[in-house]
């Protein structure tokens, strides 16, 4: 049975803890930032980790990989970057891994970083899974560092191309920031309300807002909503000009974010 463990760090991090076939104890970390709260969750689990998976250069996302690749013996799957020489093995668009009994598929998701990834379960039970990073956050999306926007934009296109009931488990706790700025984008969209008020209830019981379907996140993220004209007509209404695709919408609706 398909176990999924967050591990809180930091400030709003998640670090992934995934145990494929409990209860058998193998298991693997997606975006170990720092190594001590993944050993000291493997030890809380009784979890043997097999291997390390990394979306991007971060060092939140990065910097327990080579501690806990010693301790372990494990390998480090992630990007073809110089920026992780931490990686021993680098993966390509479709390459594919294998957690246990699933396969986790490599996507290429630039925009966020250039080097971003995401890792796509689409056999695990019940519905598949997308470990994101920090492409697709709930109700938002990342800020861009050394990618673009429009690298960004399409990176969201393909991951709105995944069935409606996948989850996604992005890296950081920003759901009610997030959503406070979609209520701004769409202040009478009532999914909006209604999963401001079911996250801010889980956050008062300090549980994790995430993973969230894809299909909330489709009603709900106005980064995945440029094409609704709505949404087209309220990011031209605040910018002061008219824009003549979804990628411009998009690239705007980033840079109120920025300045929300």
């Amino acid at each position: 049975m398909l176990q999924i463990y967050p591990i809180p760090a930091f400030k709003d991090n998640y670090f992934w803890l995934i145990q494929p076939d409990a209860p058998d104890p193998a298991a693997y970390i997606v975006d170990p930032g720092a190594a001590e709260p993944v050993i000291q969750a493997l030890e809380h689990y009784q979890l043997q980790l097999k291997s390390i998976l990394i979306t991007h250069h971060h060092h939140d996302h990065i910097d327990g990989a080579a501690a806990l690749s010693e301790r372990y013996k494990t390998p480090i799957f992630g990007p073809d970057s110089t920026k992780i020489p931490q990686v021993t093995h680098k993966l390509g668009q479709g390459d594919e891994i294998q957690l246990g009994s699933l396969v986790a598929k490599a996507l290429l998701l630039p925009g966020h970083t250039r080097d971003h990834i995401g890792y796509y379960l689409a056999s695990a039970p019940r519905q598949p899974r997308l470990f994101c990073g920090d492409t697709l956050f709930a109700a938002g999306c990342g800020r861009l560092f050394d990618g673009t926007a429009d690298q960004l934009f399409h990176s969201l296109q393909t991951i709105a191309q995944l069935p409606d009931n996948t989850l996604i488990y992005s890296a950081h706790e920003y759901a009610l920031a997030n959503l406070e700025f979609a209520r701004h984008i769409e202040p009478q969209n009532p999914d909006i309300v209604a999963r401001q008020y079911s996250e801010t209830q889980k956050r008062r019981e300090n549980l994790p807002s995430i993973p969230s379907p894809l299909l909330l996140e489709k009603r709900t993220n106005p980064f995945l909503r440029c094409h609704l004209p709505a949404v087209h007509q309220r990011v031209e209404q605040l910018a002061g000009y008219s824009l003549a695709s979804e990628s411009e919408v998009f690239t705007q609706l980033r840079r109120l974010k920025d300045q929300f």
